[in-house]
């Protein structure tokens, strides 16, 4: 046994079954091992954003992690910004970087990079494994740190390590550590607040945005008159008929100013305060009035399903039914030329129960949640940090941990060209995942900002650096060169006709909706 055999016999033990790869030189005893443990599924992307983005997308659905194998410095450093979204989502990731081998790095060789450094800032534990002998029980440490913060654990093995022979032995699973506890006295704060007639909201995210959940912060809310709300991006949401509805933080800041106005105390369950997402001339950097009174009643690595029920108990509502959203189908849009507005309508009428939709939409699919909010049940996963381009590799992990659900993939274009090597992951694969483009040839947000930051007319330097029309991108030739089939739609009826298409078909399809 060697030092690759025995990392996987941990990572299968802690019931990590999936990694996401794209090896090199120093992984190859990792790689051979995989052979010698079939259990442990491993899924090549062509790029390392495409790894990071759908190991993210995976323990997002599956509510466990999934490993990465990257390749040295330049092959993390090709992933991070995926891994920025999973950080920022909490998503348990354990991230395994290959290294030189430990008598290596003291040379100058052409990839050589202070892996740790670069590991640091999208991670909350890093680790090299320089000893063999220390390699089970480092892997439980990252397992520990992925699922406990939750979020990216990053290992980082030396080639040496890898294939250096170590006594045989049977890998324990790590233990998870027990749940950080509720602030009690909050809840002091809150029934003081609602006697005084104050308007109180509770902020959710992470795990207080399941079903069971936010039936318990619906009972709070339809017994005491309080807000729920979550950020304006969410790791993942479950919602539709049947299940409560919260209401997001808007994007913009002064929409998101007009939302908080009227709140007094803002509870955090799982959240963290809201903050613009970037500074504009002349406007705040934070949403909330300079009085809102701002507590943390549970921190993201809280139960939060028990914190909201006994939240709900302390505050007289657990016999409360919650109120939730009725089956409202989203009106038909007029036919005619496609819009983004008409595209994300014609998808929320065809949603299936229980799909998995993954919106990258950024701004020409704004209008989904709204249109969606009735429809069939359903889970969204949002881009949670802001770095373009997690769309195509998201729709690629949660495919995987969800084989028997249909993903949903509202696609940017220009976001979906950081990642677009996803698709053949797709198609080799065989993943039931259908994705639209949203094909408007251009930066649309950034034309938004420019506005927004004060630019109000633009020249032709600053026209191509946010247009994508000169050449104009053929995403289904470029689907269709991956494996993927694809189709073209310009009108409503031709985007509903691909639609019952792709809903019918088991593998990956693409749409390019010209808007």
């Amino acid at each position: 046994m060697n030092g690759a055999d025995l990392l996987c016999d941990a990572l299968l033990a802690n019931e990590v079954e999936v990694c996401f790869a794209n090896p090199g030189t120093s992984e190859m005893h990792f790689v051979a091992a995989l052979d010698r443990k079939p259990q442990l599924r491993c899924v090549l992307g062509l790029f390392e954003g495409v790894v990071t983005g759908a190991a993210d997308g995976y323990a997002r659905m599956a509510d466990k992690p999934a490993a990465t194998l990257l390749h040295l410095g330049p092959g993390l450093a090709n992933g991070l910004a995926n891994l920025h979204n999973a950080r920022r989502a909490r998503t348990p990731i354990i991230n395994i970087v290959g290294n030189h081998a430990t008598y290596h790095r003291s040379y100058e060789a052409p990839l050589a990079s202070d892996v740790e450094a670069l590991a640091r800032p999208m991670s909350n534990w890093v680790r090299s494994t320089d000893d063999v002998a220390q390699l089970a029980r480092d892997l439980n440490d990252a397992w520990v740190a992925a699922v406990s913060g939750p979020g990216v654990a990053t290992l980082i093995l030396p080639a040496d390590t890898a294939w250096s022979e170590v006594a045989a032995e049977t890998p324990v699973a790590a233990r998870r550590p027990a749940p950080a506890p509720a602030a009690k006295p909050v809840i002091a704060e809150i029934e003081t607040a609602l006697k005084e007639g104050r308007q109180v909201a509770l902020m959710l995210d992470g795990v207080a945005l399941r079903e069971g959940a936010l039936r318990e912060a619906g009972r709070i809310a339809a017994h005491c008159g309080i807000r729920l709300m979550t950020p304006t991006s969410v790791g993942r949401i479950q919602r539709g008929a049947g299940r409560v509805a919260v209401e997001p933080v808007p994007y913009r800041i002064e929409a998101a100013m007009t939302a908080m106005e009227t709140v007094d105390l803002l509870v955090l369950v799982g959240a963290i305060a809201p903050v613009a997402f970037f500074a504009y001339p002349g406007a705040p950097s934070v949403p909330t009035r300079p009085d809102t009174q701002i507590l943390e009643y549970a921190g993201p690595e809280a139960d939060l399903a028990s914190a909201l029920a006994d939240l709900a108990a302390a505050l007289g509502a657990a016999g409360t039914e919650p109120v939730v959203q009725p089956p409202v189908r989203a009106e038909r849009p007029a036919e005619g030329p496609l819009s983004g507005e008409s595209v994300t309508a014609v998808l929320a009428r065809a949603l299936p129960e229980e799909a998995i939709v993954v919106d990258e939409s950024i701004t020409t699919g704004w209008r989904f949640r709204e249109q969606s909010c009735g429809a069939p049940r359903h889970d969204l996963l949002d881009l949670t940090g802001g770095a373009i381009g997690i769309g195509l590799p998201l729709a690629a992990g949660a495919a995987i941990a969800c084989p028997g659900r249909k993903v949903i993939c509202l696609q940017a274009d220009g976001s979906g060209m950081y990642t677009c090597q996803a698709l053949w992951t797709h198609a080799r694969e065989r993943m039931n995942i259908l994705t639209v483009v949203f094909s408007n040839r251009t930066y649309a947000t950034l034309h938004g900002e420019m506005k927004r930051v004060g630019v109000d007319a633009i020249g032709e330097n600053a026209r191509r650096m946010l247009n994508l029309d000169d050449p104009a991108i053929d995403w289904v030739g470029l689907a269709q060169a991956q494996g993927v089939d694809a189709a073209r739609a310009t009108t409503v009826a031709e985007l509903e006709a691909a639609v019952t298409q792709a809903m019918s078909t088991q593998g990956p399809f693409l749409i390019e909706a010209m808007i």
